[in-house]
């Protein structure tokens, strides 16, 4: 079975006018993704939409490594955009743009099966910074005890983190979840405070604007 997850992730957030929407995701769907899809190293890629928080669209792209977006195969891409790619693409159409790059760091490699899952029906996004001066504590409470926690809530297929090769904040915690109603449990919110620790390293999190989302799937080749 081939890997459909790396180490590396490429998130592209935008917000697009109304009368822009349409033809913005006949773009995506019919041209785009299939696009990069054909780049060796990327191994998997969909389409959401926030139900809560924001951005509005988000494509997900699943990568071996960051490294793949220094490769010539990608690079030919990026120096030669489609007619419809100018015409219709973020960079042109969008109110809202976000284009970032994420290496993993918890789990440190992922699992054969982390590597071998499909994307998820939804996804629970935070993207955050931290004080300097309490970095590496709250890095060790963030992966040994809430991530580990929040998994064990029902409907949470897997929790994931990752540090910004390439734009800001410089982190992001991708909760994978079988429906977009999951950190509306009371499961979820049992976790919240499971842990003495939590209220006070939680109080360090700034949160960019629209985070954390919860987005549902809307394209998936």
């Amino acid at each position: 079975m081939a890997n459909q997850k790396g180490s590396g992730l490429l998130m592209v957030w935008a917000d697009v006018p109304s009368d822009k929407e349409k033809e913005f995701n006949r773009w995506y769907n019919e041209e785009h993704l299939a696009e990069r899809l054909s780049v060796p190293g990327f191994l998997g890629a969909a389409r959401y939409e926030a139900v809560k928080g924001g951005p509005k669209h988000l494509a997900v792209y699943e990568l071996e490594s960051p490294a793949v977006l220094d490769s010539d195969a990608y690079k030919r891409l990026q120096a030669q955009p489609t007619e419809w790619t100018k015409r219709a693409g973020p960079g042109t159409v969008a109110t809202t743009f976000i284009r970032n790059v994420y290496s993993m760091i918890h789990p440190t490699t992922p699992s054969q099966k982390i590597a071998q899952s499909p994307m998820a029906p939804a996804l629970q996004i935070g993207r955050m910074d931290v004080p300097s001066e309490v970095d590496a504590e709250w890095n060790t409470w963030y992966n040994t005890i809430y991530i580990p926690n929040y998994e064990k809530v029902p409907g949470v297929i897997r929790g994931r983190r990752y540090r910004a090769v390439s734009g800001a904040p410089t982190y992001l915690t991708l909760y994978e979840f079988e429906n977009p109603k999951v950190s509306e449990s009371a499961a979820w919110d049992v976790q919240r405070d499971a842990a003495p620790v939590n209220e006070r390293m939680r109080k360090h999190m700034r949160h960019a604007q629209g985070s954390p989302g919860v987005y549902v799937k809307t394209f998936e080749l």
